[in-house]
């Protein structure tokens, strides 16, 4: 399966950004309100990615400065180095790379626009499908149908 199929069948289409120079406290608040373990960074709304900002991020910060951090811009925490796909990388290329790099988002790039966000859910979620679909074309053959 392919990312763009996999981009396909989210529920919910777009990123959700904060800009870098955002406190942290208000991407705290963006993860918290909509539930989401990780938040892009983006100073032009969305089109570029800069960084991306986790929960693991704020909470290992947390525990190594205090409360201190929440007031503190996104650009100091976030990842900079980012790791990113295309639509056309498969969901295995996408396994091998969060899995070795341990990260659970990756933003999908197109023309250097972000087009989308991936989890590791996603993945897994598009892979179990996808066995689903073998297994069930396999007993398929077996049976004769």
């Amino acid at each position: 399966m392919l990312v763009h199929q996999i981009l396909k069948s989210k529920a919910k289409t777009g990123v959700l950004t904060v800009a870098s120079n955002a406190k942290v406290a208000e991407a705290a608040r963006v993860l918290a309100e909509n539930k989401i373990g990780s938040v892009v960074v983006s100073d032009d709304g969305g089109q570029t990615a800069s960084g991306i900002l986790s929960e693991r991020d704020i909470v290992r910060e947390l525990a190594g400065s205090g409360g201190s951090c929440l007031d503190q811009p996104v650009s100091a925490y976030m990842t900079a180095k980012l790791v990113t796909c295309t639509s056309n990388n498969s969901a295995q290329e996408l396994l091998t790379t969060m899995t070795e790099g341990r990260f659970r988002h990756m933003p999908v790039v197109e023309d250097g626009k972000m087009i989308g966000l991936v989890t590791l859910g996603d993945v897994v979620k598009a892979q179990l499908s996808e066995l689903a679909m073998e297994k069930e074309a396999l007993q398929g053959m077996i049976m004769g149908h």
